[in-house]
């Protein structure tokens, strides 16, 4: 088994929107994450796609990529997602293309099958195409095929985005990207950070039936995983109220928007609420170092994953720099 030291440790970042705080601020702060995250070592940092949501102003995902790598230097930078029934696959090839020709090595592609969104938005980000899940595996294949050399009588060809090389991930929460990535033999990352029911299996699934590629010739696994490192663990659960709040807000259909912590979420969420909470942050690291320290060790002993990505919605923004410095300080210990 390996170490923490071992494992690459990577961020997830929605940049979430405080309910005191202009979005503005919050595009600004996702900058400074990246900044203390190339500081500290982290291996990459990915924006996620998501719309028509209050509390996450990563929308625009190649946008505000192109923002962080024009003031980044080393930091991998990338999406997590891009969801693919949302574009053209010529289109997101063009996109990532461009920013891999400005900032070359240092963009990836992450890419999702599901529509980031509800039903509503999703026909509006689509316009009338008939775009579906189902056609994931093709636009898949489409997309790498643009990243690669053009062949002969090639009638489509991604400029810029031909000859790029742009490394391309596959995300889920599910087994069907875990089976399209061992098919085609790319690294596979499991959302386990709001969906972790299916984590043992997919990866599984994904390790039992890998084909080495032209881009890996071994199965590589990233996990998503919450977190809350405070200097202690009473603190640490205190800030983690926010993050509870947000989930409880993403179950009822209301604001998204990070809220200050509380004192207690007793009266705040139901049993049943508490407990689909609960369930949603399974693998959440919340409490001191040390705590935390042992439940990575933990999970990493069970899943033996090669890098762990890690989300964090605390309210205050130096905290939540700060868990990002303690977490790479458990790494290094």
């Amino acid at each position: 088994m390996r170490s923490l030291k071992d494992t690459q440790f990577s961020i997830l970042e929605l940049a979430p929107v405080r309910d005191d705080k202009s979005i503005e601020f919050s595009l600004h702060h996702a900058l400074a994450l990246a900044q203390k995250a190339e500081q500290l070592g982290y291996r990459r940092l990915w924006l996620a796609e998501h719309h028509n949501m209050d509390g996450i102003a990563s929308s625009a995902t190649a946008v505000l990529l192109g923002y962080i790598l024009a003031n980044t230097h080393s930091l991998k930078v990338g999406s997590g997602g891009i969801m693919l029934p949302n574009h053209a696959p010529l289109v997101v090839a063009e996109q990532f293309g461009t920013l891999a020709t400005l900032y070359p090595n240092r963009v990836e592609l992450g890419l999702g099958r599901a529509p980031g969104t509800d039903q509503v938005t999703m026909r509006a980000l689509r316009r009338g195409r008939k775009e579906t899940e189902d056609q994931f595996p093709q636009d898949v294949l489409e997309i790498l095929q643009y990243f690669k050399a053009p062949v002969p009588h090639q009638r489509i060809v991604a400029t810029p985005g031909q000859n790029t090389h742009v490394p391309v991930w596959l995300l889920g929460s599910s087994l069907f990207s875990a089976q399209l990535a061992a098919k085609l033999g790319l690294p596979y990352s499991f959302a386990s950070h709001f969906a972790p029911r299916m984590l043992d299996q997919a990866i599984k699934l994904y390790r039992e039936n890998f084909e080495p590629s032209e881009y890996l010739d071994r199965p590589y696994v990233s996990m998503g995983v919450p977190t809350v490192v405070a200097q202690s663990d009473e603190e640490a659960q205190y800030l983690a109220t926010s993050a509870y709040q947000r989930v409880l807000g993403l179950m009822r259909g209301q604001s998204l928007k990070l809220k200050a912590p509380v004192a207690s979420m007793e009266g705040l969420w139901s049993p049943a609420e508490k407990m689909s909470v609960d369930n949603f942050y399974a693998l959440a690291q919340i409490g001191s170092p040390e705590t935390v320290k042992a439940g990575l060790e933990r999970l990493l002993e069970k899943y033996n994953v090669d890098e762990f990505i890690f989300t964090c919605d605390i309210y205050d923004t130096d905290k939540r720099l700060e868990n990002f410095e303690l977490l790479m300080q458990i790494k290094n210990s």
